[in-house]
């Protein structure tokens, strides 16, 4: 199968909708049941990462997500143009309180920081994938994920 290639504006709404590509391409490609709940979670997490680096530096470049069949193996790759860490540093979590968090929340001109120290997608998604390669320059950081799968187009012997 050749790559299929989607790219899509860094907005929340648009995980869903990569998480259900990934997934129809995944079973497109024979990766076996036991590992298609693996997919979705990882590439929503990537995904997800993507969209908040992208937010978090207001990059309006889009995030593209590369889906191929390799001859017996299944690759998602989800690149974005941001830094590897993120825009901001992560919070100095000694420095909040529930009741500065409630102000925080109630108030209509801050988003609540993110409490989620930098890298944890990251760490989420080589938790679920056992193949997982990142990699980060000036242009961006691209998180690449395997899984195995049957070679569909593969004679069958007969």
């Amino acid at each position: 199968m050749p790559t299929v290639e989607v790219s899509f504006t860094a907005l929340p709404s648009h995980v869903r909708t990569a998480r259900l590509i990934a997934l129809a391409v995944a079973r497109r490609a024979g990766v076996d049941e036991q590992f298609l709940d693996e997919v979705r979670l990882a590439v929503g997490e990537a995904c997800s990462r993507a969209v908040n680096v992208h937010q978090g530096t207001g990059l309006d470049a889009p995030i593209v997500m590369s889906l191929s069949d390799e001859q017996d193996r299944f690759s998602v790759e989800v690149t974005d143009r941001g830094p590897l860490e993120g825009a901001a540093s992560a919070p100095d979590l000694d420095d909040l309180d529930a009741q500065a968090l409630t102000a925080e929340a109630e108030s209509d001109s801050e988003p609540m920081p993110d409490l989620l120290p930098p890298g944890f997608g990251l760490a989420v998604i080589s938790g679920l994938v056992e193949d997982v390669a990142v990699t980060s320059d000036t242009t961006g950081t691209s998180v690449r994920m395997t899984w195995p799968a049957t070679d569909v187009m593969a004679p069958d012997g007969r």
